[in-house]
Parts: structure tokens; C-alpha cells; sequence
């Protein structure tokens, strides 16, 4: 049998729309797993370009490629920075008690 090869999974692959990446954000703001935010944040950014989101973000590429990644904590900032240059706004609403 020959040697498989694979490659890594990158999600910005498949973020083909805004409501893809829209979907991808909101679950991983729910999830309130910080890695997996800054990591879906990340998969956005790259979809999109990640020069072209740093540029609008003014914020470094490089810098920005490790803020959004699995173990980064991009600043608040840095987290308006890119939802405003991916033409997507922050908001919040009440949570609901599971248990009522």
C-alpha cells in the first residue's frame, strides 16, 4: 500500500459567503471557548485575505496571524479591527436561562 498523504484542514476554505462566516462565528461565540473564537475569527480573516483584513484592521499581518490563531487572545481591538473590515458588527443579547 502507498503512503496517504493528507493536509491540514483550514476552515477559511469553505467561508464562501458572509452568512458562512457569519454562521461559523456565532457558534463559536456561543461555544464561549476562546481558542476556538479567536480560531474561527482567524478562519474569517484568512477567507476573506488576511493582508487585506489587516490593512482595513490597521493592524500587522503577522501579528494578526498569531492574535487569531488557536492559542492567540487578539485584543478587543484587534477583534473590532477585523469584524469591521469583514463588514460584520458585534452584538449582544440577553442570555436565556436554560433551566426557566
Amino acid at each position: 500500500m502507498g503512503k496517504i498523504e493528507s493536509k491540514p484542514f483550514d476552515a477559511a476554505r469553505y467561508l464562501r459567503t458572509p452568512e458562512d462566516v457569519i454562521d461559523t462565528l456565532n457558534d463559536a461565540l456561543e461555544s464561549g471557548e476562546t481558542g476556538y473564537i479567536a480560531a474561527a475569527l482567524g478562519a474569517a480573516a484568512r477567507s476573506e485575505g488576511m493582508g487585506k483584513i489587516a490593512d482595513k484592521a490597521g493592524v500587522n499581518r503577522q501579528a494578526l496571524y498569531m492574535a487569531l490563531s488557536e492559542d492567540g487572545n487578539p485584543t478587543l481591538a484587534t477583534l473590532l479591527g477585523v469584524l469591521s473590515a469583514l463588514g460584520i458588527r458585534l452584538k449582544c443579547e440577553a442570555a436565556l436561562d436554560e433551566a426557566a
